[in-house]
């Protein structure tokens, strides 16, 4: 049974792996210009010649491709942060922005924009990109304080800080909203919906490279994660440092949605739906589940970016809203579930 499951694992691993270019080159071609394969194809060779002047040529190479690739690396951070998070929590209903690592990064954004208005747009960016990653690292510290003390770190006072610290963070963003002015209020509404429209060079190199970080990183803990399943003492019992984990992994958590929340704002559920859809395929080994769920959160969000922006055009609806439509109905039926079966809560 452990090698038809192993087995089942590779053959779902290797059909996201090879659905990622089809989603590539769909996410490219379509959009209110829909450009035809021979207009896609001339456009890419364009590209490699350095040869930038056609129509399509700008929009591939100026707009599509950049953002498509970025949802690309964002649905990989989502997704895996969320299936470490779920390992480490052992609650399949458990997601990053429980340990208040969105709602930290939220407000570290929003109180840029307002503060850093004057110093201009271009500038504006990367600040803004930094404040997100510093308020999402900020909330996983205090956290993280608030959950150890001379016992070791309680999961549960973890989330309950969490979520705490992810109301506060609300309560602040809000009260920013409230004193911008409209110009200041739509641009953080905007961010907060979540979108790919900033996808640029600097963005693009940032989340690749945060991306290649963990996804080399993270595979390395499946061993652990799977031995934590068990429980925390059996854990301990095999040799695992669970304090020590625990710190590593919300560590790499905290990099990871904070950089993605800097780079295309608040992308809701994706780090709940797509680990827990790939879990029900391919098992709870984390050897198999981090990799399919990185390769299944990288097709869900460029996938959604397309749809996005074939909604309701010329307008673009915001990426992250689609991510709740899905994930709303998806957890409630989770939760119906659990409660019909008796399942406990962790």
């Amino acid at each position: 049974m452990y090698g038809d499951r192993s087995s089942r694992a590779r053959r779902v691993i290797a059909v996201l792996t090879g659905l990622q270019l089809p989603a590539l080159l769909l996410g490219v071609a379509l959009g209110v210009v829909a450009l035809s394969p021979d207009e896609l194809l001339g456009a890419l060779a364009d590209m490699l010649r350095g040869d930038t002047s056609s129509q399509a040529a700008l929009i591939v190479g100026h707009i599509r491709l950049p953002r498509t690739l970025l949802a690309a690396a964002c649905g990989t951070i989502l997704a895996l942060c969320g299936a470490v998070t779920q390992g480490l929590f052992r609650n399949p209903l458990a997601d990053p922005s429980l340990i208040g690592v969105t709602g930290g990064a939220s407000l570290g954004a929003a109180l840029v924009m307002v503060l850093a208005a004057p110093a201009g747009l271009a500038l504006m960016l990367g600040l803004v990109s930094a404040g997100a990653f510093l308020g999402g690292a900020a909330a996983v510290v205090l956290v993280y304080r608030l959950a150890t003390d001379s016992s070791g770190t309680s999961v549960a006072t973890m989330l309950l800080a969490g979520i705490g610290i992810t109301a506060l963070s609300g309560a602040a963003v809000s009260l920013l909203e409230f004193h911008a002015d409209n110009q200041m209020l739509r641009r953080i509404s905007l961010w907060k919906m979540g979108s790919f429209d900033n996808a640029r060079l600097p963005e693009l190199g940032l989340a690749f490279g945060v991306t290649a970080l963990l996804c080399t990183v993270l595979p390395r803990y499946a061993s652990a994660l799977n031995a934590l399943l068990l429980g925390e003492s059996e854990a301990s019992h095999l040799g695992v440092d669970v304090a020590r984990l625990k710190r590593h992994l919300v560590a790499w958590v905290a990099l990871g949605v904070g950089v993605s929340v800097a780079l295309a704002g608040t992308i809701a559920f994706v780090g709940l739906v797509v680990p827990h859809m790939i879990r029900l395929l391919t098992g709870p080994d984390h050897r198999y589940l981090l990799p399919a769920s990185a390769l299944a959160g990288a097709l869900l969000l460029m996938c959604a970016d397309t749809a996005a922006r074939l909604l309701a055009p010329p307008a673009e609806v915001p990426v992250g809203i689609l991510t709740a439509l899905l994930g709303v109905p998806f957890f409630m039926s989770l939760l119906r579930q659990r409660r019909q079966f008796g399942l406990p809560a962790a």
